[in-house]
């Protein structure tokens, strides 16, 4: 009996060793062939972008629509959240800076943290998880409702009313949401001088704007042309190429705002190794 329950589990052991062995040649082979695979088809998706983006005709009406939905509409967030960070900003570095009585340099260091790096990259990552995942819910429902077939068989081109408007507008939209969130940013530091101290307006933004350069606020809005660009571009490959089903609005919505964060990270990473080439 003993010998039997042995036997047993030794040949239970030699099949599970086996399954992981197999497992092992199997996910990472099946895992790079669909990360080469989605990289392959982003890029197709690119060169088409760029191929519909430049033949005429021209959906003007479409982009200023998009326009309107994508900037406008994600105003009220992106103005909150730039003066909360303000706000937070100052209030957390002021006990820091008087430690070493630094507090006059209070607006200055707020100003440039502020509108080189964190007001970019928080109101992209804002703007992806709004619009993106919008922009990729909108499109997989109209494919699981078959509207995008339907205008294919109509004679329209589907891609350039839907994804081309998208993208455009997107890109566009994105840096001057950047530019009122740093404004909305620096407010909310004035307020929070003031919540211990008594500065005027005049000296706190005479301050900053000594302190700051066009070095400073040129490659941070550079970069947040590419954040909208990518972040648009992906909300539309994702919903565009969602699975027919209502699982696929929501995949297509969740891995939209998933990658659109990522190449945000990445390219601002990027960025600050080029603008940092370029100054050295």
């Amino acid at each position: 009996m003993e010998n039997n329950i042995s036997e047993q589990s030794k040949t239970e052991n030699e099949t599970t060793k086996i399954v992981i062995e197999e497992s092992t040649k199997i996910i990472p082979d099946s895992m790079f062939k669909k990360f080469f695979i989605e990289v392959a088809s982003i890029t197709t998706f690119t060169f088409r972008f760029f191929k519909e983006v430049i033949k005429p005709p021209y959906e003007f009406n479409e982009v200023m629509k998009q326009s309107f939905l994508i900037g406008y509409k994600s105003l009220p967030l992106v103005a909150i959240t730039g003066f909360i960070i303000g706000l937070v900003l100052t209030i957390q570095s002021r006990p820091t800076l008087a430690k070493f009585g630094s507090e006059s340099l209070l607006p200055a260091m707020v100003a440039v943290s502020l509108i080189r790096e964190i007001g970019p990259v928080i109101t992209a990552l804002i703007f992806a998880g709004k619009v993106g995942s919008g922009i990729g819910a909108e499109l997989a429902s109209m494919n699981v409702t078959e509207q995008i077939d339907a205008m294919q068989v109509s004679d329209n081109n589907p891609f350039k009313y839907l994804v081309v408007t998208r993208v455009v507008a997107a890109t566009f939209m994105l840096p001057i949401l950047v530019i009122l969130a740093d404004g909305f940013g620096l407010f909310g530091s004035y307020v929070g001088v003031n919540i211990k101290g008594d500065v005027s307006a005049y000296l706190f933004f005479s301050q900053i704007f000594q302190s700051l350069e066009f070095a400073d606020l040129i490659p941070a809005i550079i970069k947040t042309f590419f954040f909208g660009f990518f972040i648009g571009l992906i909300g539309c490959f994702k919903g565009y190429n969602s699975n027919k089903g209502t699982e696929g609005v929501g995949e297509a919505a969740n891995s939209a705002v998933v990658l659109g964060s990522l190449m945000v990270f990445i390219i601002d990473m990027i960025a600050v190794q080029i603008t940092s080439l370029l100054q050295g």
